[in-house]
């Protein structure tokens, strides 16, 4: 068995990889979190959507708010994660993450506790397939999201808001609670702006003070909300869909869309629907 001054020894060998320092934090709810870290060297130029990785040494402390480990962190290792960047492909030293805790996790509550001016540990490689480069000029596209599935496109139309104007572009958000619905100003704010973005919110509890959508994605889509409302036609020829979040929203969304005829896109069999796999 170690002894304790090993064991420090090696909890700060992994603190030695830190390399960013958290420069916001928002909580938009007790386990829905806005995250901004600066790194202490600029990263290189990125496309949005991509993702990079983040991690903390296990023996950093966990939030007040979550609950034991399920799987108990070494404490002298570096726990590692990968997270889609919110922020605009513009920016290459500060960077934007939405995160949601999860209670018994080993990353998200040790991010959670994170004090501003705390620091961490962000990845040098930004990777990822999950961007608008392959998405025709003069389609449309959709963008499909639950919990923190949004950050990409959040990515996406601070980046590239502009430079589409003759491209339709709508946001379809899921949530169950109007609280849930993180970024929601700044998507209002985008819609009442750009007439080429529309945003969709819609939730699935019974809240009664919520004058919006109560239907899951998928019900909206076969009821024909997304034509009816921003004249975007489920469309693979026209219209390209993005999928990120819940694994069982992808799954119900895809199924559907391929009745449409809408296949996945990959880099050998190009296709008009785009699956980002969850990151929480």
């Amino acid at each position: 068995m170690a002894d304790s001054g090993s064991t420090r020894r090696a909890a700060l060998s992994a603190r030695d990889k830190y390399n960013a320092t958290a420069v916001a934090k928002t909580l938009v709810t007790p386990d829905l979190m806005i995250l901004r870290v600066r790194t202490d060297e600029p990263r290189s130029v990125f496309k949005s959507g991509q993702y990079t990785i983040l991690g903390l040494d296990g023996s950093e402390p966990r939030s007040a708010n979550s609950v034991p480990e399920a799987i108990e962190a070494p404490p002298d290792s570096l726990i590692q994660r990968p997270y889609s960047i919110a922020s605009t492909c513009a920016e290459t030293q500060e960077f934007e993450f939405y995160i949601s805790q999860v209670k018994s996790g080993q990353l998200t509550p040790r991010l959670f506790n994170l004090q501003m001016g705390g620091r961490l540990y962000v990845s040098k490689r930004i990777v990822g397939v999950f961007t608008l480069a392959d998405t025709p000029v003069g389609c449309d596209v959709v963008m499909v999201a639950t919990g923190t599935g949004l950050a990409p496109y959040v990515s996406f139309l601070r980046s590239h808001m502009t430079d589409r104007p003759e491209t339709k572009m709508a946001v379809i958000q899921g949530a169950a609670h109007p609280w849930d619905l993180g970024y929601y100003s700044e998507l209002t704010f985008l819609a009442s702006v750009f007439a080429n973005f529309h945003y969709l919110p819609t939730l699935t509890d019974d809240n009664d003070t919520w004058t919006g959508h109560h239907l899951r994605i998928e019900e909206m889509l076969k009821r024909g909300v997304l034509n009816s409302e921003t004249g975007i036609a489920v469309n693979p020829d026209k219209t390209h869909f993005f999928l990120c979040g819940n694994p069982r929203m992808v799954e119900n969304v895809s199924a559907l869309l391929a009745e449409f005829g809408y296949t996945r896109h990959r880099r050998k069999s190009p296709g008009s629907l785009h699956i980002e796999e969850f990151r929480s």
